[in-house]
């Protein structure tokens, strides 16, 4: 598995936009319009609908003024010429109706034998009369009539017309482009209300805040950039004052770190020059053992033990005070071989003092950065070391040095333990901050600093173990390497 890491570096100011490609004011706008036209689009169907049954019922009702008329007509029948009239004023070629049980029927001609639907406007849903009003738009019948049967007043039991599509259709379209125009006003009304209102109370704060983070970000120690927070009591004007507080508190960070980091280097080239007078006093030092003056040579060894935890003081004030530490450069590494450096490196071993046991495993194999990793484990022995000095000086027990190593779920775990004094309470709240977390008395803590940012760096853990008798550290390193 590959996890991807953010890199800082490659990060621009600011990206410019394509010609294709639209802001954040003219995104609004679109979407504000595209939305009110399907708001239309949805008002315009049942409206299309409902103008189609008026247009129809319109001619129902012409027809049954027609039937009404047939109804009181003598017995002789209508004046001549007074049918065409009545048809050509409800625009129908025939005209039915059932009165009594009976069909009476006006028409010119008989009645067709063949029509192209039959519209029932008695009984019609919504729904069929929204898909009956499209199909009318879209595929209109030219060649043959429709039949159209609705409720009937008076005596008859309904009454149905026989008309030409042609003339329906020619309403529904005239009536469609004047509510298409209609809607297209609305639109451009509503959504340029829309979005004037939402510019000015989203999008203009929104970039006031892209601004002035973009300005900070040039000079975040300029109090100057710090955004002036308006009273607004929504989202945004929360939003402008919390961006206000971190701006202000990053910048006092920025300031007092700025501050530090120049104390920094004057303190490490203090430590450079003091730590080179130190060595020199050390070798002098050296010549005070071969001296016969039994009170010289009782002090002369606390004299240079004094002066090597001096120059080791300076030593690791100058380690820590690097800017950052180098990225590790992972390789497996058998931890049974580096164990075994750092203990000759450190005087152990079995002629020595301090008793020493190496018990990690041969196989174990970790990927690491070998030289980082070699510090860690020098950080956290010579603190063991300088902890079992005081068992041995007391003479209560054996002072003992235990290394283990081995694999937990997809880990591999280092135990450094040992069986000195263990770690004071006062020290386990800060035990891994520099100069607060310190274990031994008189020690700064910079070691188990360093040594806990090494083995972040590698993506592991360093924890102190709770134990009865002395301290034991573990360090958890990830048993794969974590691509970059």
């Amino acid at each position: 598995m590959s996890v991807r890491r953010f890199d800082p570096n490659t990060l621009s100011i600011s990206v410019a936009r394509g010609p294709t490609q639209l802001g954040l004011s003219a995104k609004l706008l679109v979407l504000t319009v595209l939305f009110v036209m399907l708001a239309e689009v949805l008002i315009y169907l049942p409206s299309v609908a409902n103008f189609r049954r008026n247009w129809l019922n319109d001619r129902l009702a012409a027809a049954q003024i027609a039937v009404l008329v047939l109804e009181n007509a003598p017995a002789e029948g209508l004046p001549e010429g007074s049918e065409e009239r009545l048809l050509a004023g409800v625009g129908a070629s025939a005209i039915a109706a059932r009165v009594g049980g009976a069909r009476r029927l006006l028409s010119l001609d008989s009645m067709p034998h063949e029509v192209a639907r039959t519209v029932d406007l008695r009984d019609q849903s919504w729904m069929q009369s929204i898909v009956e009003s499209v199909a009318t738009l879209v595929s209109p019948s030219h060649e043959m009539p429709i039949r159209v049967v609705g409720q009937a007043v008076g005596a008859a039991d309904f009454v149905e017309i026989v008309i030409d599509e042609r003339p329906l259709h020619r309403a529904m379209l005239k009536f469609s482009v004047n509510l298409t125009m209609v809607t297209l006003i609305i639109s451009i009304l509503t959504a340029g209300l829309v979005y004037l209102s939402l510019n000015w109370l989203i999008v203009q704060p929104i970039r006031h805040l892209a601004a002035n983070v973009m300005e900070f970000e040039h000079d975040p120690e300029n109090p100057r950039r710090i955004i002036e927070p308006t009273e607004r009591a929504d989202e945004i004007g929360e939003a402008q004052r919390a961006l206000a507080r971190m701006q202000a508190t990053l910048a006092d960070d920025l300031r007092a770190k700025k501050h530090l980091a120049e104390l920094g280097l004057a303190v490490s080239k203090i430590n450079h020059d003091l730590r080179n007078m130190l060595a020199a006093a050390q070798l002098m030092s050296d010549r005070l053992t071969e001296t016969r003056d039994p009170k010289i040579r009782r002090f002369a060894p606390r004299l240079i033990a004094t002066l090597g935890r001096a120059i080791d003081f300076c030593q690791a004030t100058l380690a820590y005070g690097r800017a950052t530490e180098a990225t590790p450069t992972l390789r497996d590494v058998a931890l049974r071989q580096l164990v075994a450096e750092q203990a000759e490196l450190l005087g152990l071993g079995e002629n020595g003092a301090i008793g020493f046991v190496n018990e990690v495993p041969a196989e174990v194999v970790a990927p690491c950065d070998p030289d980082q990793m070699a510090r860690v484990l020098s950080n956290l022995m010579r603190n063991a070391i300088q902890a079992l000095d005081s068992v041995m000086e007391a003479g209560e027990r054996s002072p003992m040095l235990r290394i283990s190593a081995g694999r937990r779920h997809e880990e591999i775990v280092l135990r450094i333990a040992d069986n000195g004094p263990g770690v004071p309470p006062r020290a386990r709240e800060n035990l891994f901050q520099a100069f607060r977390g310190s274990v031994n008395p008189g020690g700064t803590g910079l070691g188990l600093a360093i040594a806990a940012e090494l083995v972040r760096l590698h993506g592991g853990m360093i924890a102190l173990e709770p134990s009865e008798v002395g301290a034991v550290f573990t360090v958890s390193l990830p048993a794969q390497r974590i691509a970059a």
